[in-house]
């Protein structure tokens, strides 16, 4: 918010961003709202950044540039490597049941 005076001698003041002409007052307290802005600025990134973090595919706020799909590859590459151990343990089940059973059978 930034004021522009007019004609200081009968106190005339406009504000720049609406173009409001109004009269300057002793009893007005006029307050910089920039650096609170700024401020605002800023938690308004970390918040979208924030929201960023829950999707693999945007690019997080204190990270290399081209590192958006990292989280995602990581993530196929992890549930990959327990898909085959998982399956490898349960194949490895079934031949152990398929190889008691020929036992069990063949000793009959």
């Amino acid at each position: 918010m930034s004021i522009v005076r007019i004609t200081p001698e009968i106190h005339l003041v406009m504000e720049t961003d609406t173009g409001l002409i109004a009269q300057e007052r002793e009893d007005v307290l006029q307050y910089s709202l920039g650096p609170v802005f700024e401020r605002l600025d800023k938690l308004d990134l970390v918040a979208d950044d924030l929201v960023n973090s829950l999707a693999p595919s945007r690019p997080l706020l204190n990270t290399w540039p081209g590192r958006e799909n990292a989280s995602y590859k990581a993530g196929f590459y992890t549930n990959a490597w327990y898909g085959i151990v998982v399956g490898f343990f349960f194949f490895g089940m079934v031949l152990l049941l398929i190889y008691l059973s020929s036992l069990t059978a063949g000793g009959a």
